[in-house]
């Protein structure tokens, strides 16, 4: 199978058929070329997209990290990387492998195609000459033959009239014999020019066309084989990246097997326990005698009864409630009073019944639905209301709940005693280099070293100092917080109440919302402390916005906690409806506390967020 031999008289088709060929390459070239720019893209995109969801440095994202989920997609990030690496890798190897090469490989082919066509039509226009040098004779010997067959017909003519002169007859004769010798000469030129062209003509179908179409075929099933060798390469390139990327989803896969949730779930606990105990029980108010409520020991505000300081909600003294519960969802919880409201007097005169009997038709709010109430309200940290203010949190974090505060103090240590090492590895260096100076004063002065040793001892001794502070605070809050599996402060109500010994000195040892401990024994001290400190806690709150107005009907002597005296007439904002328990809560400048709703004719601003519209 010869194209030389097959394909003789198919140059102009060849031709066409080698270019297509080569077009063929080029359009492979150029598909290897988008796919090496889509994998860069594809690289590039995984990579922006495993950065995007990298945890920001010093932000609450990276403390989340310490999750073993977190953990295990940060682990996919990372592998993500190289997973976009072993697609800038198959890019990188296509275009040197595949692209480079196989443009190179084009450029020669041209040449080499261009050369071999270059000859062909070379060897055509030859055999063309010669064929025009044939015809050329031919024609000329025609001519030649015909010239002299016309001089020996005219000779002949002459030769038979017997009119014409001898000279006449001569002449004509010898005009046929030159006649005659041209044809001849042409004759035995055609033949020559004959043979050479038969040679020629050999030589161009049988040797010169058939090398030159040889060469073309080789040059074609080189570039065909050349084709497929680039995509094995292709194959090859992938194929060679494959182990790698197994090992990525590999680590991915381990990464997502590593994930513990019981590990996350303690970490939870660890993040957000407060150190704080649940409430004891609540003792049960007998609403048949009329006596004024009884607290329970191990409330959170201490009962009149007991000669103890009061701490009154309805004013500006604020008393301490419980840990992380916004100030006016706690003061609408616990401020109001526990009982049914006084019915209306029965006159329109003011003082006709001040402060009256019960009224039976009013019910109570359930005590579940008060507690209930009371245990979902949305905590509010101190630390953020600090951070509202703009205040900086206290250096000792008693800002933080007990076991947040330990942490922190713990944290605070350990940082405090690497910056130590650190110092004292610095002093040891000075110190040996000092050494060497000594023994070698060539290579330095050993008194320059001093200021540079006694600074670092003075830095040593200030974070020692800073160091022991904190593991004093730390002493103190491991000393405050209670053991593990103790239930001695979490009994109920009632062992409380048999045990008021016990109850006082936990009372005094309870932690406040900012982390802060009260360590005074007497009484007088706690209640002190305890009001101090939440009247700064809360100062900064904002006041419940007013939602209407009401005028007193009757006056009302506000005598029981949570209440306020009203006057008749007079006019008062609402901050609160009444819930069903018959109780309204106003507000007189500063002043907060509920009265019988029956006592007073609201107006609700429709307008007000929380209002109720009535119809």
């Amino acid at each position: 199978m010869s194209w030389g031999i097959e394909l003789w008289d198919q140059f102009d088709n060849l031709e066409k058929h080698t270019q297509w060929g080569i077009d063929i390459l080029e359009k492979y070239i150029k598909f290897v070329k988008e796919r090496t720019e889509i994998e860069l893209s594809y690289a590039k995109q995984l990579r922006n997209l495993a950065k995007k969801y990298q945890p920001k440095k010093n932000s609450k994202e990276e403390e989340e990290y310490r999750y073993t989920a977190c953990k295990a997609f940060l682990s996919t990030l990372n592998e993500m990387n190289d997973y976009a690496g072993q697609h800038e890798v198959i890019s990188e190897n296509m275009t040197s492998h595949i692209t480079v090469e196989l443009a190179r490989y084009v450029q020669e082919l041209k040449q080499e195609r261009k050369s071999y066509f270059h000859d062909g039509r070379k060897a055509q226009q030859h055999i063309e000459i010669c064929w025009k040098q044939l015809e050329s004779s031919k024609r000329r010997f025609e001519r030649d033959c015909k010239e002299a067959d016309r001089a020996q017909q005219y000779f002949e003519k002459m030769d038979a009239d017997i009119n014409v002169t001898k000279a006449d007859v001569e002449k004509a004769r010898q005009q046929a014999q030159v006649r005659h010798q041209m044809a001849e000469d042409s004759r035995a030129d055609y033949s020559s020019i004959l043979q050479k062209f038969n040679h020629e003509q050999h030589e161009y179908y049988h040797t010169h066309i058939p090398n030159i179409f040889q060469k073309i075929q080789e040059m074609e099933e080189r570039r065909i084989l050349r084709i497929g060798e680039s995509m094995k390469t292709y194959a090859e390139v992938d194929r060679q990246v494959i182990p790698i990327i197994g090992k990525c989803l590999d680590e991915i896969v381990k990464a997502a097997e590593s994930i513990d949730q019981k590990n996350d779930s303690q970490l939870v606990i660890e993040a957000y326990k407060s150190g704080f105990e649940p409430p004891g029980d609540i003792e049960f108010e007998d609403y048949t005698q009329p006596i004024k409520r009884t607290v329970s020991d191990n409330s959170l505000s201490n009962s009149r009864g007991e000669g103890k300081p009061e701490l009154k909600f309805g004013g500006k003294s604020k008393g301490k409630l419980w840990p992380f519960i916004k100030k006016n969802k706690l003061m609408s919880l616990l401020t109001s009073p526990h009982q049914p409201p006084p019915p209306p007097p029965a006159s329109a005169l003011p003082t006709a019944v001040p402060n009256g009997p019960q009224s039976p038709k009013q019910q109570k709010e359930p005590l579940s639905h008060r507690f209930n109430e009371f245990m979902t309200s949305k905590p509010k940290i101190h630390c953020f209301r600090s951070l509202k203010r703009g205040g900086a949190a206290p250096e000792d974090f008693s800002n933080l709940p007990p076991e947040q505060r330990r942490k922190k103090l713990q944290q605070k240590v350990d940082e405090l005693n690497k910056e130590i090492q650190k110092e004292m590895d610095q002093r040891d260096a000075i110190t040996k280099m000092k050494d060497v100076y000594l023994k070698n004063p060539q290579m330095g002065d050993p008194a320059s070293l001093d200021h540079k040793l006694t600074e670092v001892s003075q830095n040593i001794e200030k974070l020692r100092l800073e160091a022991q502070k904190f593991e004093a605070w730390l002493a103190e809050v491991e000393g405050r917080l209670p053991a593990r599996g103790d239930q001695a402060r979490r009994q109920s109500g009632m062992y409380e109440a048999q045990n008021p010994t016990t109850v006082n000195n936990c009372a005094q040892d309870r932690e406040s919302p900012d982390g802060s401990y009260t360590e005074e024994q007497s009484q007088e001290s706690e209640v002190k402390v305890l009001a101090t400190d939440f009247d700064d806690e809360f100062d900064d709150e904002e006041p419940l916005p007013a939602i209407g107005t009401c005028k007193a009907l009757y006056t009302f002597e506000g005598q029981n906690e949570g209440t306020i005296s009203v006057v008749e007439g007079e006019t008062l904002y609402v901050i609160e409806e009444d819930k069903g328990d018959g109780w309204t809560r106003i507000r007189r400048n500063e002043e907060e506390g509920y009265v019988p709703t029956s006592y007073v004719e609201v107006y609700l601003d429709k307008n007000a967020k929380g209002a109720k519209t009535y119809i």
